[in-house]
């Protein structure tokens, strides 16, 4: 007979609107500082982890990327900053006896080679160099269990040839037969002795240090490729001497978080249960010795997102239920002993040490923040953005309705600041991508989300959990296989009519927008959908299913976990379900945005869809490429950017003049850039 299960309610009240709230902006969006990598100390007398944030380029900061600085905290809201300004770091560590904060930081700026391992004594003193592998930068670590030396993995050495035959021109690409793996090293901190390499066949990019230090668990996979990071990765369990294999877990799909267990007899493991299951989120109990293993909550309608071993033995995992998270323990034979619910919070990751579990979360109030479980509730220990005190902010919940087919969806709403008019609001439909995702009654605004910026602004913001959406379980995952642009996108009109019915949402101004697999839904909303959506932003997104196998990264994946078919199986089946074959028809304006670096999905899908509307169509259309970026924009001026014309494109559209797309650039505040900021 299993244990009872104690649900322990921790309730989170949200902050009270003050009496001189102002909306919110896409300037606020752009300074959000948010908390990353963490960790707790062997003791629990503190908690090391990285504030990240962008450049503040509105008060003109140089552009670039996130920055993440170190910071320790022993109590609730007393973080203190541990390095010099500026230093960007990542990798964020205590050492096993808790002396020394360690970190992966790159001291020559651009130069990626250089990327080493470093520390900082707890008790007081500077920064030094722990380890390094000549010539290549140190990509991940895991400390061994003396506290005295480290496991790292590194790059693959320089190719001496390779770079002279570049530097002379002959710098051709030779795709996917060029491929470097990762290499492993032990690493004896302050030895002068070259590290120690242990020889691996194949590409690690993740190691876990047994309690023993006998043996290590890699997360594997045959090549460098994309695909087979998604396809073929699996955990292997090695020799920590001479890296010979001791037992493979040969688990069929993909796989996420795995962690072992303080007797080091097993693994936890986040999986998928076969090769079509679209994403990892399925509790496996791992045998150490032999790699058998076992799921603990398969055909569940939840997903696991993260988990961490207690001392004691027990299991802590976050578990996303629908648009909710909880805590949930497990025993050393997968049985649930205990869950606590977190409130408002959504959990996102864990780290414990001893019996100090610390957990990330966010809240509709605010971004992720650092938490510490107090007995029987979460004690929130960081309040990095204090100015969100200031924000008037939407009433923000969660909703179901029915699909076409009877299928019951849930998705979240973000009301207007002072609710709805009569007749409802202007609405703009965020996709999520994957579609193996899922949208948590957490913090929704980003640079790609109107959120909150969209609620001061008048606006209703619907985030749908439509069919192929995580945490509902892994059958409602697969019910978007072999059906690209059926029911997963009618979930997304239906959702909105339920919303117009309750009369939220006024359906002759509905926005829709998404990124990869929500592009491509905004794709299929201006085109085949038209009729239901008066403005659409795609970014990132797919126009044509079948140049998208030839185009992107992931064939197989797509095959295995989406299509279930190849194009050639059926040439016109694939041509009409991609937004392309619909062009015609579009009555919709359309803002394209695209990284011109994208891998996963080629630009010219955007393309594709830009010419075909602008040919095919008098609708207005605008294709806007961000160079050096990829599959989401990643420095702050591009993300800037891209707030800006998601909002104005809705405003133009929604509830503007509409008629000729608004100017092709946009007014920057002044101060951010020199001279005259308007363009």
């Amino acid at each position: 007979m299993k244990p009872s299960i104690a649900l322990i309610a921790s309730v989170a009240a949200l902050a009270t609107t003050p009496a001189l709230a102002r909306p919110m902006t896409p300037e606020d969006v752009s300074r959000i500082a948010d908390v990353g990598a963490f960790a707790v100390s062997s003791d629990g007398a503190r908690i090391a982890f990285g504030r990240n944030q962008l450049p503040d380029i509105i008060a003109g900061d140089d552009n670039g990327t996130t920055d993440t600085s170190l910071h320790v905290v022993s109590a609730a809201n007393s973080a203190q900053e541990f390095l010099p300004d500026g230093m960007d770091v990542s990798g964020i560590r205590f050492s096993p006896d808790g002396r020394m904060v360690s970190f992966l930081w790159n001291d020559d700026g651009d130069d990626d080679s250089h990327t080493a391992l470093y520390g900082i004594p707890v008790a007081g003193g500077g920064h030094r160099l722990l380890a390094e592998i000549d010539g290549a930068n140190i990509r991940s670590y895991e400390w061994a269990p003396d506290s005295r030396s480290v496991y790292a993995i590194a790059a693959a050495e320089t190719d001496a040839q390779r770079a002279a035959e570049s530097a002379a021109g002959f710098n051709a690409v030779i795709y996917q037969e060029e491929q470097r793996f990762n290499r492993i090293f032990a690493v004896t901190i302050g030895s002068e002795a070259d590290p120690r390499e242990i020889a691996v066949d194949g590409h690690v990019t993740q190691l876990r240090v047994s309690p023993d230090d006998d043996w290590l668990a890699l997360r594997w996979s045959p090549t460098t490729l994309v695909d087979d990071s998604y396809t073929r990765q699996r955990v292997v369990i090695v020799d920590a001497d001479d890296g010979a294999i001791r037992a493979t877990v040969e688990t069929p799909g993909k796989i996420g978080d795995y962690e072992i267990s303080p007797d080091g007899s097993q693994l936890s493991l986040i999986a998928g249960i076969d090769q079509h299951d679209p994403a990892a989120t399925t509790l496996h109990l791992v045998d150490a010795a032999t790699g058998s293993y076992s799921a603990v909550n398969a055909g569940a309608a939840e997903a696991i997102v993260d988990t961490e071993w207690m001392a004691d033995g027990r299991l802590a995992a976050v578990v996303h239920v629908g648009a909710q998270s909880e805590l949930r323990f497990y025993d050393a034979s997968g049985a649930v002993t205990a869950a606590v619910d977190p409130g408002a919070v959504i959990l996102r990751r864990l780290d414990a040490a001893g019996d100090r579990l610390a957990a990330v979360g966010d809240a509709p109030s605010h971004p992720n923040e650092l938490f510490l479980l107090n007995g029987t509730s979460f004690a929130r220990w960081t309040t990095l953005n204090p100015w969100l005190a200031d924000i008037d902010m939407g009433a923000q919940r969660t909703m179901t309705y029915q699909a076409r087919d009877g299928l019951t969806v849930e998705g979240i709403v973000i009301e207007p600041v002072g609710g709805a008019p009569n007749g409802g609001a202007p609405t703009i439909l965020t996709v999520h991508g994957g579609p193996e995702a899922h949208y948590s009654n957490g913090w929704l605004t980003r640079y790609s989300m109107a959120g909150q910026v969209g609620a001061g602004s008048g606006y209703a913001v619907f985030y749908p959990n439509y069919r192929g959406s995580t945490a509902y379980g892994t059958d409602f995952s697969k019910l978007h296989q072999s059906d690209y642009a059926g029911g997963e996108f009618n979930d997304l009109v239906d959702g909105i009519q339920a919303l117009g019915a309750e009369g939220l949402v006024d359906l002759e101004r509905v926005g829709i927008t998404g990124g990869s697999y929500g592009g491509y839904a905004s794709a299929w909303g201006a085109t085949a959908l038209t009729e239901h959506f008066a403005a659409s932003v795609m970014f990132v997104g797919i126009s044509n299913q079948i140049s998208k196998f030839g185009t992107g990264d992931i064939p197989q994946e797509m095959y295995l976990v989406h299509a279930r078919a190849w194009p050639w199986d059926d040439w016109q089946a694939m041509l009409e379900v991609s937004p392309i074959f619909h062009a015609g028809q579009s009555q919709t304006p359309t803002l394209i945005l695209h990284g011109e670096e994208d891998t996963r999905v080629d630009p010219g899908q955007s393309y594709e869809l830009y010419n075909a509307l602008n040919i095919r169509t008098d609708v207005p259309v605008r294709l806007v490429l961000y160079p050096g970026e990829g599959h989401g924009n990643r420095n702050a001026a591009a993300r800037y950017d891209y707030n800006i014309r998601l909002m104005r494109w809705m405003g133009h559209y929604l509830t503007g003049p509409g008629g000729e797309p608004p100017e092709p650039r946009i007014e920057l505040p002044d101060g951010m850039i020199g001279g005259d900021a308007s363009e």
